[in-house]
């Protein structure tokens, strides 16, 4: 199967909409990146990047209004939990945010195929599916350092358009790009504007791989932790309409800038000739396979999203 060049697409409404103010403030914050965060992170290594600003971002994190929704997120998903409990998960999601800042600057040289910081479980599921050159839709969440995902699939290698959410900052958006592509991945689609690019992947034989567990407003209210969540049709319609299989991911971290890759066994969805009937069993089936990983390994998923509706919240008494 043909490779995709490298691109770097990005949607223009972001930049056509932007001030001069702020065009001048996006070029401050490009300098200040590169001299307060990216280099220093550089300077110290993987290991040491990732140690610092885990626990910079853990001491810190009471401090940021996020940390009242990965509390009150935590509330409604583990209720029995004392709140000690819920505290030490909510410290180490904050802990693995940081740790995934840290290790960010040394991706192309975590390579999950050569050296001892990636373990990939499954992996011959890819191979299985690039043989087929048939395609497939590859599920997966924010679990640990989610760019690691990315990398097992792209450098197996397995032809894959990944989707990302473009930063309003076109040079520090363009500079993650860089880096994306540096550790293995061809095209990159930016959420919003890749629905036609997702359907040209798939048609044409190749993969697309999407993260499929934080709240879309206009999609299934699904069942997560047992309190209903708004969750993307996207991945389950994809498959469907294209008939090819769901393949779910998940990472864990296992130290610093050290991971295991799971690649879980494809599925199909199942057609019954009832179409919305089939999407929302699919995108149960996923949900469950997130929230079965998320249980398991609470303190690396990135609770900081309003993930739930605030009536969940309300309902369940949490303020």
């Amino acid at each position: 199967m043909a490779k995709t060049a490298q691109q770097y697409i990005r949607p223009k409404d972001i930049d056509n909409r932007s001030t001069f103010g702020q065009r001048m403030m996006w070029r401050f914050e490009s300098v200040a990146w590169d001299v307060v965060y990216w280099w220093p992170m550089k300077a110290l290594g993987p290991d040491r990047a990732s140690n610092f600003l885990g626990w910079l971002i853990k001491s810190i994190a009471p401090l940021f209004s996020q940390n009242k929704t990965v509390k009150r997120n935590l509330q409604l998903a583990f209720p029995d939990l004392s709140e000690a409990e819920r505290e030490k998960i909510a410290k180490d999601s904050w802990e693995s945010v940081g740790r995934t800042a840290g290790e960010l600057p040394h991706l192309p040289k975590i390579d999950p195929y050569h050296g001892d910081r990636v373990e990939v479980i499954g992996a011959e599921h890819l191979d299985a599916i690039e043989a087929s050159e048939q395609g497939a839709v590859i599920a997966t969440g924010h679990f640990a350092n989610w760019e690691i995902m990315a990398a097992a699939i792209c450098r197996r290698p397995v032809d894959c358009l990944i989707t990302y959410r473009a930063l309003n900052n076109p040079h520090i958006d363009r500079k993650l790009n860089k880096v994306r592509h540096d550790y293995g991945i061809g095209v990159l689609t930016p959420k919003g504007m890749g629905t036609r690019e997702l359907m040209r992947a798939l048609s044409q034989g190749r993969c697309a791989a999407l993260l499929n567990d934080q709240k879309f407003n206009q999609g299934l209210a699904i069942p997560f932790f047992g309190h209903e969540a708004m969750t993307a049709p996207g991945p389950s319609r994809l498959a469907l309409k294209y008939n090819v299989p769901i393949v779910p991911l998940t990472t864990r971290r296992t130290g610093p800038a050290r991971f295991t890759v799971t690649v879980h066994e494809p599925f199909y969805p199942e057609q019954t000739g009832d179409n919305e009937a089939d999407v929302r069993a699919c995108v149960e089936r996923i949900t469950a396979y997130i929230e079965e990983e998320v249980r398991a390994n609470p303190g690396q998923w990135f609770w900081q999203h309003r993930r739930w509706p605030k009536a969940a919240w309300k309902e369940a008494g949490i303020v």
